[in-house]
């Protein structure tokens, strides 16, 4: 089908958010309050610093601010691939923290039970399904690429597979695929708004008091605590937690080490069992190619299809602006990638489609810090691999806060700071080059060119 004429009744709206389940907002904050713990963020890393803290210890007073809706940025627009990896991925874990990746993957594996216990004991509805996720060589290069993901995998106890044209086409009938890499236990895949509406019941269950449209403006420090300034109101903390993710710091070194990144999705209509069947899929894995520019798709509880990725759009001077989330130029290419990935699906409609804003970081992985003394502590850094690894950076969070010394705080991981980014205007001249050479990359066999050869000797890069 041509791509337009599959897009043309796509609402212009994340499909996860566009349901009538969504839940009512809580009032925002009117006047002043205090708290032992004040969340900034309502997204996955604000939602399980206020869970956690309340299970750690259910006397504290925990409140949570966020300046529009729970789960309305990333957390609700993303995939809804939750990983196991803390390192966005195992190889760019080995080439960075290579001594401690025993120690990463255990932490990772138990992060992933971890959620999937607490999704049971609160009764969260976010069709939590632990399928595995399928990397696929769509070219021949990326087999070899592909190889050493496995081999760096298997050495570190992962449970992978690695499959030939006709076994990974036996899973998923794509008639571009050459071979693949079935890692069968690293990843599960949820529905990513409802995972956050369900963490939202979990903390108002708690006694977490969560104010929806409540940004915060401003930030001070008074001594004994730290002041929060909203719009309506102001609350007094003996702690914070920052997990405001892209979106302008209150703590104004992280724009030094961040830059937005636009990523864009498609989602179908539901498949009829028959049209289905066309292409396998009994298995239902998450699935994603192995280019520098990648696709990654997976299924919906009601047999839908999400196919998202390739572009990852870097606006000039850093802009975060409502109207990015749409761009018709990517939404026709990812179209046009879908056919092409599955021919048999021709005549199938796009419903929806959509974009939002990424925290991106040199090093790919979140990273962490404090400030005014220990009294503030933040992750970020994500770089679209958060919807798991957001557990861990709140736990590392709530263990700055109280100055534990864990296992955790002791990482290399956690103690260094990805390299920052330059200056603009030469961030967005970096950045551009950047993607520009990840894109001749994937055209000329994965060959990486003098400025990507540069940039992986630095440890500073840029990922799609």
């Amino acid at each position: 089908m041509e791509p337009r004429k599959a897009l043309a009744d796509a609402e212009r709206r994340p499909y996860w958010l566009d349901s009538p389940d969504a839940p009512e907002p809580t009032p925002h904050l009117l006047g002043h309050t205090e708290a032992d713990l004040a969340v900034i963020g309502g997204g996955y890393t604000g939602l399980w610093t206020a869970l956690l803290a309340k299970e750690r210890d259910p006397a504290l007073d925990v409140v949570l601010l966020e300046g529009r809706r729970v789960g309305w940025a990333a957390s609700g627009r993303n995939g809804g691939f939750c990983s196991a990896s803390l390192t966005h991925g195992i190889v760019n874990g080995v080439d960075r923290w290579p001594e401690e990746m025993p120690v990463l993957e255990r932490l990772g594996r138990q992060n992933l039970d971890e959620i999937a216990a607490t999704i049971d004991r609160y009764r969260i509805d976010c069709s939590f399904e632990r399928t595995g996720e399928l990397q696929v060589a769509v070219e021949p290069w990326q087999l070899r690429q592909l190889t050493r993901h496995a081999t760096a995998a298997r050495e570190l106890g992962a449970d992978v597979e690695i499959l030939d044209r006709d076994q990974v086409r036996a899973e998923v009938d794509s008639p571009t695929y050459l071979g693949g890499v079935w890692n069968r236990s690293g990843c599960a895949l949820v529905d990513p708004a409802r995972l956050a509406w369900g963490l939202r019941a979990a903390c108002l269950s708690l006694g977490v008091r969560v104010y929806e449209h409540t940004p915060v403006r401003r930030l001070r420090d008074t001594g004994p605590a730290l002041e929060l300034d909203t719009p309506a109101g102001r609350v007094r903390a003996r702690r914070v937690a920052l997990g405001t993710g892209v979106f302008p710091p209150l703590l104004r070194r992280l724009r030094h080490y961040l830059v937005p990144v636009y990523d864009y999705a498609l989602m179908t209509e539901p498949l009829p069992p028959g049209r289905l069947a066309e292409i396998g899929w009994d298995h239902r894995q998450g699935v994603g190619d192995a280019g520098n520019q990648f696709h990654y798709y997976r299924l919906t509880r009601d047999n839908r299809i999400l196919f998202g990725g390739y572009d990852a759009v870097y606006h000039n001077g850093g802009l975060i602006r409502a109207a990015y989330e749409q761009r018709d130029a990517t939404f026709e290419r990812l179209a046009a990638h879908f056919f092409a990935t599955f021919p048999q699906l021709a005549g199938v409609r796009f419903t929806h489609r959509w974009g939002g804003v990424i925290d991106t970081c040199a090093r790919f992985s979140a990273f962490f810090g404090t400030a005014y003394g220990s009294r503030l502590a933040y992750a970020v850094g994500y770089t679209g691999l958060g919807v798991g690894a957001t557990r861990f950076g709140a736990n590392v969070i709530l263990d700055l806060l109280t100055g534990q010394d864990t296992e955790r705080t002791r990482l290399r991981l956690v103690r260094e700071k990805p390299l920052p980014f330059p200056p603009e205007p030469v961030r967005s001249a970096v950045v551009q080059l950047t993607r520009w050479s990840l894109a001749r990359a994937d055209a000329h066999q994965g060959r990486r060119n003098l400025w990507l050869r540069l940039l992986d000797r630095l440890g500073l890069g840029f990922d799609s």
